[in-house]
């Protein structure tokens, strides 16, 4: 049985479940390339943080026993609510930790009086494609701020 926590921005196990992404996304995108404009990896780095001021909640997966599974952070993005670093760990994958936190994401949209949530992934996150596609979310166009520095992502919206 999974259940789903509200916990703020800086709750520990949120930091680390952020922090194993942080791992698998340098695993699958590497390091920016060495030839790249320093501003654009700049640039790039500020669309991928996220000011904790605009974190409306942090949600995380937990397990029977205690164990947080996946973590997600909902967010205002200007009049937008977004929804950013979905993490579920790799054992627990395929076993409905990611719907559910997007099931609650949608609950908190609906409380903030959003008429649709909107997400980014890459290219490199196959499974999050077919999660999104799967749970019912709509690709929409490359959003800023990523469309100036990660032309290569994917956005989708899903209608509250």
């Amino acid at each position: 049985m999974i259940t789903i926590e509200r916990v703020p921005w800086d709750d520990p196990r949120g930091e680390a479940l952020r922090a194993r992404m942080d791992e698998e996304m340098h695993e699958r995108y590497g390091s920016a390339n060495g030839d790249e404009d320093p501003a654009v990896t700049a640039e790039r780095n500020r669309s991928l943080a996220v000011d904790p001021a605009k974190v409306i909640t942090s949600l995380l997966a937990i397990d029977e026993d205690g164990t947080p599974l996946g973590h997600i952070a909902v967010r205002w993005l200007g009049d937008d609510v977004e929804l950013k670093r979905l993490i579920v760990v790799a054992a627990a994958r395929g076993k409905g930790a990611a719907t559910a936190l997007l099931t609650e994401s949608e609950q908190v949209g609906r409380e903030q009086g959003a008429r649709r949530l909107i997400l980014q992934t890459g290219d490199r996150q196959p499974e999050a494609v077919a999660l999104y596609e799967k749970t019912g979310w709509d690709r929409i166009p490359v959003y800023a701020p990523y469309a100036a520095t990660m032309p290569w992502s994917f956005c989708f919206e899903k209608a509250l």
